[in-house]
């Protein structure tokens, strides 16, 4: 069963390194993840499992012990997803992080995460909602306890210079959002448009939406710690417990 979530945007300029110069522009989303990691930490989970969008080329699981990298961004930063399980082989694909989940390795050694053992699992951005809230079923069954650490990242079109330059529809998209995800409003999560979301660059919809169909019947309550859109991005940070 879900015992606690923690939900945090996952761009490559949350680690101060990528970001350069403008690091000191995410500190409050940066605080505000660690503190969404101590909720997963103080609720004593038996398996930590990461979600994270990905290109469809990149979906699908991650052992404990993957490492990512961002040399791609020009920086020769490199990281692991957890430690590698005890007599566990690498990833026979061999297989690099995706940028999501290697923002989620920065955050856990940043936290110097050593409460469970550490799992990702990277979903296509296309996932219908139904299979989204599926796979959340399954994966809360994975353990007695399980811990959700979900990477993405609301509407990419808020503003001119956004990645997706300005879409008036963004606002209220990522609004409904993050008032699901500060309220652990499980229906509103199911039912948020993945076509819309596709429209709007939101790739944080799957992974939120299995969130939602893992916390089903958990009893978790939600709390925002952090909302903003820098670079014209809609970031949210929350924890379940």
């Amino acid at each position: 069963m879900l015992a606690a979530a923690a939900v945090c945007p996952c761009p490559p300029l949350l680690v101060p390194e990528v970001a350069a110069g403008a690091a000191p522009e995410l500190d409050r989303a940066r605080a505000a993840c660690l503190d969404a990691l101590g909720v997963l930490a103080a609720a004593r989970p038996d398996l930590l499992i990461v979600v994270a969008p990905a290109d469809d080329d990149r979906a699908g699981a991650y052992p404990a012990g993957t490492t990512g990298s961002f040399r791609g961004f020009g920086v020769a930063l490199d990281v692991t997803l957890g430690p590698p399980a005890e007599g566990g082989p690498a990833d026979p694909e061999h297989r690099p992080l995706p940028a999501s989940l290697a923002v989620a390795g920065w955050l856990l050694e940043r936290a110097r995460w050593a409460n469970a053992p550490v799992e990702g699992l990277a979903l296509p951005e296309r996932l219908s909602a139904a299979d989204c809230v599926r796979a959340g079923q399954e994966t809360a069954a994975r353990a007695d306890r399980v811990a959700l650490l979900v990477m993405g990242d609301g509407s990419a079109c808020r503003s001119l210079k956004a990645p997706g330059y300005l879409d008036e529809r963004a606002a209220a998209f990522d609004a409904e959002a993050t008032a699901a995800l500060g309220s652990a409003d499980l229906d509103a999560l199911a039912a948020l448009d993945a076509t819309l979301a596709y429209e709007l660059k939101a790739a944080g919809r799957a992974p939120w939406q299995l969130l939602a169909g893992a916390a089903r019947g958990a009893g978790l309550g939600g709390r925002l710690l952090y909302e903003d859109a820098p670079y014209g991005v809609g970031y949210t940070v929350a924890a379940w417990s």
